[in-house]
């Protein structure tokens, strides 16, 4: 399904398998340790491949793979890939993963080195694949907001693989149960804005076939629901701000009166400090631009009502003026500082062009 690099068939690609091997029998044979045995495994599968690693793994290929306009590889990504090319290999871990299944980070472990197996190899009997598919979404899941716990892109691989390879190809997605396909879309819509520009927004909206089995709205409505989901989820302010500034795209959507009322609600419970989100000055800031991008109508109204809401918090008086002269003095500043430049020739006027 994906164009890969070459991978050299050598002795320590091999190896890197058979360690894995090692590392889950090791958890299956000692239980008071499994924990931290496979905490251990699934942080050296996150690591980046260095390039010591890289020449061992791609031969004369890796000079190309160094290219420093390349996204680095991780070793979960070579080992997927060794799995689905030699699959004998990840049949000698099934059964140890079984054994294993209700541990923490097993799922996630699951995830990360079967996930192209587990969608482009022979398919399994309905009960099998939705049983592998659950531990994936499950697994994948708690992958993603680790990135986004940390703001970090460690896992985007993942990610990308999930909506390019499998949400967004239709020959894949009716291999599997309704069910399956009803998780993975679920995944992809969670933490798109995350990983993808909001220019892809439409490929998934309308190429993603799985939200034709929906019955609870469009694919606008089943994004959006999901989203503000989301949002009470996130407590890292620069990643909230990321998916606040990002809602901006699905202006233009045609949407539910209950899905746009949910938006709404979910937006405006960041414009106002104080709980239950208790959100900073930026999340307020922008959450008020999203929400007056998206709902222009009765935009002053909306503003005049906060204001006097604020009005009957006299401890949030000090904050809101100390920041209203910290602004007053920026603009007065910036002003200045144009004037003075454009006086003493240093910049020039701009001129509106009609």
């Amino acid at each position: 399904m994906t164009k890969r690099d070459p991978l050299a068939h050598s002795d320590y690609l091999a190896g890197l398998t058979l360690q894995v091997q090692r590392q889950l029998q090791k958890a299956v044979d000692n239980p008071p340790q499994r924990g931290d045995i496979l905490l251990q495994l699934f942080t050296d599968v996150a690591l980046e491949v260095d390039d010591r690693a890289q020449e061992l793994l791609y031969g004369p290929f890796a000079e190309a793979r160094n290219d420093t306009t390349k996204p680095k590889v991780c070793f979960y990504e070579v080992i997927a890939e060794r799995y689905v090319q030699v699959p004998d290999d990840g049949k000698a871990v099934f059964p140890l993963f079984l054994q294993l299944w209700s541990l923490s980070f097993s799922s996630q472990i699951f995830a990360l080195l079967f996930h192209q197996w587990l969608f482009e190899g022979p398919v399994e009997p309905d009960s099998v694949f939705l049983r592998y598919s659950t531990a994936f979404v499950e697994g994948a899941t708690n992958i993603f907001w680790i990135d986004v716990h940390s703001d970090t892109r460690r896992f985007f691989s993942l990610y990308h693989y999930t909506l390019e390879q499998v949400a967004l190809k239709s020959q894949c997605l009716r291999k599997f149960p309704n069910k399956v396909q009803w998780e993975l879309v679920l995944l992809v819509s969670r933490f798109f804005f995350f990983y993808e520009p909001v220019e892809k927004l439409g490929d998934l909206l309308y190429d993603c076939d799985a939200f034709t089995i929906c019955s609870i709205g469009s694919a606008a409505d089943v994004f959006v629901m999901e989203l503000t989901d989301q949002l009470q989820k996130i407590k890292v302010e620069p990643v909230l701000i990321h998916y606040l500034q990002s809602a901006k795209s699905l202006k233009g959507l045609e949407l539910r009166a209950s899905t746009s009322t949910r938006l709404k609600s979910a937006l405006y419970s960041f414009t106002a400090p104080g709980g239950p989100m208790y959100p900073t000055r930026d999340v307020r800031r922008v959450a008020w631009n999203t929400l007056d991008c998206l709902f222009p109508v009765g935009r002053n109204s909306r503003h005049l009502i906060s204001f006097f809401f604020r009005l009957l918090h006299p401890y949030y008086w000090p904050a809101s003026f100390w920041n209203f002269v910290l602004t007053l003095l920026a603009g007065m500043y910036n002003k200045v500082f144009y004037v003075w430049h454009w006086v003493t020739g240093t910049i020039q006027p701009q001129h509106r062009h009609d």
